[in-house]
C-alpha cells in the first residue's frame, strides 16, 4: 500500500533547521525557526510558568480526562485577555470557545467548523501569509484565495489595494486577519485601517478570521488588541484563533484557544456544541498541562504581573535587537534603507532583499533564514548583529 504514496520536499523551515545543525562555522547564525530566543540563544523558560509549574505539582490529584472544551478557566482567562474583562460580546454571552492543542490546532478545528457549516466556504488570506495557514485550512477542504498585503519593493503595506480587494468578497466568505505582528511581514494595520476594515467588515458582511499568536509582542498585551476588540464590536459574527506559545513560551505544550462569536447567546450554545464535536473528532480530548498553567498564571494576581513583565521585556528586547540591526546596517554604508524594520512588530521582518541575496548569506556567511527574507528577530543577539549586518552589506555589494 505504501508505495503508492510519492515523496514529499522537506519543510523549506524544517530543513533549514536541519542544515543549520550541519553547519561547522562557529559563526553561523539561525534566523528561521520562529521561536523567541533570549541572548544565548536559547528559547527560555518564563519564571511565571515555573511558578504555575510548582503550583500544578501541588494541586493536581488526577490525571483522568478534563472536560471536553478544556479548562474552564484557561477559556475565561483568554477571552479576557484577548477581548477584555469589559467585553459587551463576553457580557452578552455570545462567544463559544474551546481550548486547543496550540494555535495550529485551533485554527483547523475553525477550518472544520467553516466547512460544516458551508462546503464551499471561502476563507481570503494576506499576501504573503504564515505558510502554514495554507495546510492547516486547505486540507480542510476550503477553497483559500490571496488580497494584496505586503509591497516588498517599498517594504509597506498595500493597504489601498487590499481594500480594493475586500470590497469584492462576496458575503459569506471569510477574511484571515493577523491580529497583530503580522507573519511573516512584521508590518501591522495601524489603528486607522483597523477601523476602514471593521467598517468594510460590518457593511459587506465577509466574516472576519483572526489569528492572535503574538499577543504582547508588538505594542503591549492591551495594544495588540485593538483590532480584534474593535471588530468584535463591530460585526455580528467572527472567529478567532489564539496561541499561547509566544507570550508564554510553551512552544512545547502546544495550546491555543478556538473562539465563535455568534449573533446572540442562544446561536452561541449550539456553536459551542458544533466546536465540541468537531474537536471530538480530530483529537477526542484537549490536552491539560499547558492550558492548566495559563489558568494559574491568569488567574492569580502576582503571577500575572511577574508574566506580563516577563512578556514586556521580550517586546523590549526585540524592539531594541530591531534598532541595533538598522544602525549597524547603516553604519556598513548598504545602498538600501533598512529603517523601515524599526517600524515593524514583533518577532518577524522581512529584509526585502532577493532569494539569491538569502541563498549567499546562506552559503558564504553561514546566516540561516527563508527565501522569502523572512528573518526572525529574536534569533539576532548583541553579539552577532554586528557580524549580521557585516554579512548583509557584503552580500549587497556582491
Amino acid at each position: 500500500m505504501f508505495e503508492t504514496l510519492p515523496a514529499l520536499s522537506p519543510d523549506p523551515i524544517l530543513g533549514l533547521s536541519a542544515a543549520f545543525k550541519e553547519d561547522p562555522s562557529p559563526h553561523k547564525i539561525d534566523l528561521g525557526v520562529g521561536v523567541y530566543k533570549d541572548e544565548h540563544g536559547n528559547t527560555p523558560i518564563l519564571k511565571a510558568v515555573s511558578m504555575a509549574q510548582a503550583v500544578l505539582q501541588g494541586r493536581e490529584t488526577s490525571k483522568v480526562y478534563i472536560t471536553p472544551q478544556g479548562h474552564q478557566g484557561y477559556i475565561n482567562g483568554m477571552l479576557d485577555l484577548m477581548f477584555g474583562k469589559d467585553s459587551q460580546v463576553l457580557a452578552d454571552k455570545r462567544v463559544a470557545a474551546v481550548q486547543a492543542p496550540g494555535g495550529c490546532g485551533a485554527l483547523r478545528i475553525l477550518a472544520e467548523l467553516l466547512i460544516r457549516c458551508n462546503k464551499d466556504t471561502v476563507v481570503w488570506v494576506s499576501d504573503p501569509t504564515w505558510a502554514n495557514h495554507m495546510p492547516l485550512l486547505g486540507d480542510a477542504g476550503i477553497t483559500l484565495k490571496t488580497y494584496p498585503y505586503f509591497d516588498k519593493a517599498k517594504a509597506t503595506i498595500k493597504f489601498d489595494e487590499m481594500m480594493d480587494c475586500l470590497k469584492d468578497v462576496k458575503k459569506g466568505d471569510v477574511v484571515l486577519l493577523h491580529g497583530c505582528c503580522h507573519n511573516p511581514t512584521g508590518a501591522d494595520l495601524s489603528n486607522q485601517q483597523w477601523q476602514a476594515v471593521a467598517a468594510l467588515a460590518s457593511t459587506n458582511g465577509f466574516l472576519p478570521f483572526v489569528d492572535v499568536a503574538y499577543q504582547g509582542f508588538g505594542d503591549g498585551l492591551e495594544e495588540d488588541a485593538y483590532g480584534l476588540r474593535l471588530l468584535a464590536d463591530s460585526v455580528d459574527e467572527m472567529i478567532v484563533a489564539a496561541s499561547c506559545s509566544k507570550n508564554f513560551g510553551l512552544y512545547r505544550e502546544r495550546v491555543g484557544l478556538a473562539a465563535i462569536i455568534t449573533k446572540d447567546a442562544s446561536v452561541a450554545k449550539i456553536a459551542q456544541s458544533q466546536i465540541q464535536s468537531v474537536a471530538r473528532g480530530i483529537y477526542s480530548m484537549p490536552p491539560s498541562y499547558g492550558g492548566a498553567l495559563v489558568d494559574i498564571i491568569l488567574a492569580d494576581g502576582a503571577l500575572n504581573q511577574i508574566w506580563k513583565s516577563e512578556v514586556s521585556e521580550m517586546r523590549e528586547r526585540m524592539i531594541t535587537l530591531r534598532q541595533l540591526l538598522v544602525e549597524n546596517l547603516s553604519m556598513q554604508g548598504v545602498d538600501k534603507d533598512f529603517s523601515f524594520i524599526n517600524e515593524q512588530k514583533g518577532m518577524f521582518s522581512f529584509l526585502c532583499i532577493s532569494p539569491e541575496h538569502v541563498q549567499h548569506l546562506r552559503s558564504e556567511h553561514s546566516v540561516y533564514f527563508v527565501d522569502s527574507s523572512r528573518v526572525n528577530i529574536a534569533g539576532i543577539s548583541k553579539s552577532n548583529v554586528e557580524a549580521l549586518a557585516k554579512a548583509i552589506a557584503a552580500t549587497l555589494k556582491a
